[in-house]
């Protein structure tokens, strides 16, 4: 058994801005949610058979309450911002298991699903759906969890993981916290980059581990002077912006992973799939569930 866990609010924002605005008779833009919709029917014609949907509710969570600076729904298009609850009702309505969250993001529910997943031994493989940095830290060979770039068709494992940030999986929020995340609004810490930041990471893993003098490090980083007093300086900060960038893994989330066994659409998805003036959303899903009866 693959499990497949979605990044909804990823999907939405990426095919808002990739795909021709669709207004209803009604006046509701639908586009977006049309296509969302559409890509995750495709990846059961793909074969997937146990698919778990996150979505944010709003896009504050209680990071908001940690740090000033994190992001917020500011600046999301309102014909964006108004498919939110449209796409976690067009899911539902589809026979997908949607986790709408509130209090945390979609990110944390991602990760908190993918850790129980691999509790089954029925399970393996576990594809975290999402290009997003951040779950990056949950990938691990021994539990079966990967990460799935849908849109490059690109799967990471820990080792494509290290290849692509430098560090291991583990040592993604250090390294987010150092770095930085614009998409969170995790502004990072003076002067560390992305080299020198994985440079330093792999070899000593966390923050905490990082010796304050320069000459005490084991590894040659350039202007590492600089670099040390700015760690020594910021460790309170880089502390809290890595505590932003952990995935909280007990976000409510599926009982068992036979809850994202997809069953077929529910009875008013038809209806649904009339309001979003795409019948052809309702006849896939048809076809597919006659082919699974």
């Amino acid at each position: 058994m693959e499990v497949h866990l979605v990044d909804g609010t990823y999907e939405l924002f990426r095919h808002h801005f990739a795909v021709p605005s669709h207004v209803t008779a009604d006046g509701v833009e639908v586009a977006a949610t049309r296509a969302v919709v559409g890509s995750i029917l495709g990846m059961l014609e793909e074969g997937a058979t146990h698919v778990g949907v996150a979505t944010d509710q709003v896009v504050e969570s209680f990071r908001n309450e940690m740090f000033e600076g994190y992001k917020t729904g500011e600046g999301v298009p309102p014909e964006l911002f108004s498919q939110f609850p449209l796409l976690e009702a067009a899911l539902t309505a589809a026979g997908f298991r949607v986790f709408a969250m509130v209090e945390h993001e979609a990110d944390d529910a991602m990760g908190a699903a993918a850790v129980k997943a691999a509790e089954d031994p029925r399970v393996d493989r576990i594809l975290i759906c999402t290009p997003d940095k951040d779950l990056a830290q949950v990938v691990d060979d021994g539990l079966r969890i990967v990460q799935f770039d849908r849109r490059k068709g690109v799967v990471y494992d820990r080792d494509g993981i290290i290849d692509r940030f430098g560090v291991r999986p583990e040592s993604i929020p250090d390294y987010l916290a150092l770095v930085g995340d614009t998409a969170d609004g995790i502004p990072g810490l003076p002067g560390w980059g992305a080299k020198s930041s994985s440079t330093v990471l792999a070899r000593y893993l966390h923050l905490e581990e990082i010796p304050d003098d320069a000459d005490d490090w084991d590894v040659t980083v350039r202007s590492a002077a600089r670099l040390a007093a700015a760690l020594a300086e910021g460790r309170d900060d880089a502390g809290l912006y890595r505590r932003l960038a952990t995935l909280d893994l007990d976000a409510p989330v599926m009982d068992d992973v036979d809850d994202l066994c997809w069953n077929g659409p529910r009875p008013h998805f038809a209806e649904m799939c009339r309001r979003l003036e795409g019948p052809r959303l309702a006849e896939r899903a048809d076809r597919l569930a006659a082919q699974r009866a």
